[in-house]
């Protein structure tokens, strides 16, 4: 099930947000304000934001500008009062996905956000955890302002990791699907390979990126 994060400062406009996408069957995460979405988008896995462009205190599309130059490339529709051709542009030049002028038909929403979810399933160019950067158009990872080197390998199990945040993934899930002759690998590689992977994006064992639950599997969290 897609979690659907909507940021409005109207309580009655995100009730009806809340209820329109229940009812077609989305988890939604409402917020009357900014201060936690960098939170949650690090620990919950959201598949979109719907941004109010008039929030207390802040400019939805200046929020969701300065999220994109930190590396956050979850989709966004704009859902504003701000309805010129003028406040339009500038959304889109803001990292918008679509732009939905208030008031709006619920059963539009709905549509512009499957339109959306559709097109984001295409290959992302850019993801981020926390503070790990991969680009891969560039092929390089930064964690916060430095950047790393990995072997090829490394960098495809990371990236099998990123794609699948806070899920638990099975010792033969990973090895399924991070090797491509997996049928001639045991499970030990596995270990062996994301052991490695832990040493080189947290030398210092203080961060904890990847969670090993004991005969279960492992996690990025």
């Amino acid at each position: 099930m897609k979690t659907i994060l909507a940021v409005e400062d109207e309580k009655d406009i995100l009730e009806l947000i809340e209820y329109t996408l229940h009812k077609n069957g989305y988890d939604v995460v409402g917020l009357m304000d900014t201060a936690k979405i960098n939170t949650l988008l690090d620990e919950e896995d959201i598949s979109l934001i719907l941004m109010d462009r008039n929030l207390p205190g802040c400019e939805g599309s200046e929020y969701i500008q300065k999220l994109r130059s930190d590396g956050y490339m979850t989709p966004v529709i704009y859902l504003s009062a701000k309805d010129s051709n003028e406040d339009k542009l500038v959304g889109f030049e803001r990292g918008a996905d679509d732009y939905i002028t208030k008031p709006f038909n619920p059963e539009e929403l709905v549509a512009r956000i499957k339109a959306v979810l559709k097109r984001s399933n295409k290959e992302i160019d850019v993801i981020k955890f926390r503070d790990i950067v991969y680009d891969k158009l560039k092929n390089s990872i930064f964690i916060g302002k430095n950047e790393i080197k990995l072997s090829k390998l490394d960098k495809k199990l990371l990236n099998y990791f990123m794609v699948n945040p806070n899920i638990l993934l099975s010792t033969e899930e990973i090895l399924e699907s991070v090797w491509e002759d997996s049928s001639n690998k045991k499970l030990k590689t596995v270990v062996v390979a994301i052991n490695r992977l832990k040493e080189k994006i947290d030398p210092h064992f203080d961060k904890e990126y990847i969670k090993n639950l004991r005969g279960e599997g492992y996690m990025l969290c």
